[in-house]
């Protein structure tokens, strides 16, 4: 019987993941990972499923409403991925000392659009020698960034710790998009392609572009 590893030409079923932000992001980042054969998926959101955005967030349903987006993400992933360990963590993040349970894992995904949320899994994943992503979608534009601490320029780096106008109702496609390609820079970073990390991927609607970004040195 072929495996997922046989079939793709690729095996990442020895790496792991924590997702924080279960909604339109998050629901494409895990399904897409757990489709190629991850190993283990942490899932971080502290909400609930409400029915006005069931049209980003495709792996939920009516009778989802009101039930935590983290337990129901992860029965429905371990029934599409068996072979995947899913955990699950229903809190919300104020703090560094909070994401203990993100330490063990290789790779830290961020889908969400609170900057303060941003900020302190940032924080954490720089103090603790962590590669993350960022995805950030806003309408029909959004971009996804990889950074490895002591490797590329911090998140800050980007732009995407600033403040914003307010969160902006994205379409399913943007969504779609940028969570494929925050799956697809996880996979980079297991299999030890370098080219992905430190650019800062722009969707427009209409195409990706990426951007170099460079770490603006500190004056005295």
């Amino acid at each position: 019987m072929s495996t997922k590893a046989d079939i793709q030409g690729f095996d990442i079923s020895a790496f792991s993941a924590a997702v924080i932000g279960c909604g339109g992001l998050g629901t494409n980042v895990a399904v897409h990972l757990a489709g190629a054969g991850i190993g283990k998926l942490l899932l971080w959101d502290f909400d609930g499923v409400e029915l006005r955005n069931l049209n980003r967030q495709f792996m939920y349903t009516e009778e989802d409403e009101g039930k935590a987006k983290s337990l129901v993400l992860a029965n429905k992933i371990r029934e599409y991925a068996p072979d995947c360990k899913v955990e699950s963590v229903c809190i919300k993040i104020e703090s560094i000392s909070q994401l203990f349970s993100a330490e063990n894992f290789d790779i830290v995904i961020l889908a969400v659009d609170n900057i303060e949320c941003r900020k302190i899994v940032s924080d954490f994943c720089e103090e603790r020698k962590i590669a993350y992503i960022n995805g950030s979608v806003n309408g029909f534009y959004g971009t996804a960034y990889l950074c490895i601490p002591d490797k590329t320029p911090p998140l800050e780096a980007t732009g995407a710790l600033q403040k914003s106008n307010g969160a902006v109702l994205s379409p399913s496609m943007s969504v779609g998009i940028i969570g494929a390609l925050e799956a697809k820079l996880a996979t980079d970073y297991f299999l030890k392609n370098p080219h992905s990390a430190g650019k800062l991927y722009c969707y427009d609607g209409e195409t990706i572009e990426s951007l170099t970004i460079k770490e603006e040195t500190k004056r005295d």
